[in-house]
């Protein structure tokens, strides 16, 4: 055969015909093929198997194996074919309606590289580190052989570059899931939920693929200045829904309103007439709240803080003392306790003032005592 035969029929076959292969051997560096409806045989060089590196022609088919081959020449009556070629073409095709069209499709990762992941799906696809998932992937080396759903984002036929996508995929998955679960919420159920992230102002928590905040005034019934004082990333909570903003995505939840508050049974602790022992919290112009309980604060109104006129509650208190009050009021529905200072100084003047009160008898003797001095100083 001469030169020219490259370029001529060769068995009914021409150059570039597409043909049907079936393994019937591999080498290391090849694969002898069968071919359908011709006489000759044919390889397929392991550069011709993949469009990825290939170590050994058997990492990239089995022997029995049948495909779609393009012949590329012929040498001494033997047909030298290309998988490679039939693979990209039909590659090729099949990504640009995928990318027409936003298909999701999976793709097995066959090595990973520096920069990202790189995926065989007849041409050699890449998926770049920052759109591998959507937070940060320190080490890469478990994706290897793991299959992932993927998107083409970006094609480039004669760049031969294929860039896809994990990352767009599993957001568009959240994205699904988080509109179901905001349109499934409602207003006062009590969910649970897990503690995702804090940050100064409250605490972010996963209520079923949707996070919510948790204010830090809705953490607890008492005051707190760090929400790490009251929960700590990854704790399961239950949370009340306060509101749900479908539109902007937004819930807002509680966490002091699913627990018991410091108010529901002060009824029974804590009744008018009772003297109890409490902090001074707050003073304000018109009177000092004093807690009573954690969480419970009454209000000794500027009236009853002393029994002598005071201008401010300054002039008596300072915020932190420790004092005793009685109770005036409770009024548990409006969270509201009434105290009084006054009434026991009242109470404890009255006290000392029968304890060393004049009886008659002693009145007898002070009045002698009076006239038996001024005897005295007659003489």
């Amino acid at each position: 055969m001469t030169e020219d035969m490259n370029n001529v029929e060769v068995n009914n076959l021409q150059i570039g015909d597409v043909v049907k292969a079936t393994v019937t051997k591999i080498e290391e560096k090849q694969v002898l093929v069968e071919v359908e409806n011709s006489k000759l045989d044919g390889i397929v060089p392991i550069s011709e198997l993949s469009s990825l590196h290939v170590e050994k022609a058997g990492d990239a088919i089995e022997e029995g194996a049948s495909f779609q081959a393009k012949v590329t020449k012929v040498e001494d009556e033997l047909l030298v074919l290309s998988k490679r070629a039939v693979d990209a073409e039909l590659a090729w095709e099949d990504l640009e309606a995928k990318l027409d069209s936003g298909e999701v499709f999976e793709a097995e990762v066959k090595e990973v590289v520096k920069g990202g992941l790189v995926v065989d799906i007849g041409v050699r696809g890449f998926i770049p580190a920052s759109l591998v998932e959507t937070y940060f992937v320190d080490d890469f080396e478990e994706y290897k052989g793991q299959t992932l759903s993927v998107k083409v984002v970006e094609l480039d036929r004669e760049k031969n570059r294929v860039i896809l996508s994990h990352r767009a995929v599993v957001e568009a998955e959240q994205l699904n899931k988080k509109e179901a679960r905001l349109t499934s919420l409602q207003q006062g159920e009590v969910v649970e939920g897990t503690v995702q992230r804090l940050t100064s102002f409250g605490a972010f928590v996963d209520i079923g693929g949707l996070d919510g905040l948790v204010h830090i005034s809705q953490l607890s019934h008492q005051h707190v200045d760090s929400p790490s004082e009251v929960v700590e990333e990854g704790q399961k909570v239950n949370v009340k829904i306060l509101s749900v903003d479908k539109d902007n995505g937004r819930v807002s939840l509680s966490i002091k309103d699913t627990l018991e508050g410091p108010w529901d049974h002060i009824g029974e602790k804590v009744q008018a007439g009772d003297v109890i022992e409490g902090t001074v919290q707050r003073l304000v112009s018109f009177g000092a709240f004093v807690e009573i309980a954690p969480g419970v604060e009454g209000l000794v109104h500027i009236s009853h803080i002393s029994n002598k006129h005071i201008g401010t509650p300054h002039e008596v208190l300072s915020e932190g003392d420790t004092v005793k009050v009685k109770v005036l009021e409770v009024n548990v529905a409006d969270k509201r306790l009434s105290l009084s200072i006054r009434e026991l100084e009242e109470a404890q003047e009255r006290q000392d003032y029968k304890e060393y009160a004049p009886t008659e008898e002693t009145r007898g003797f002070q009045l002698g005592d009076m006239i038996g001095d001024q005897l005295k100083k007659l003489k």
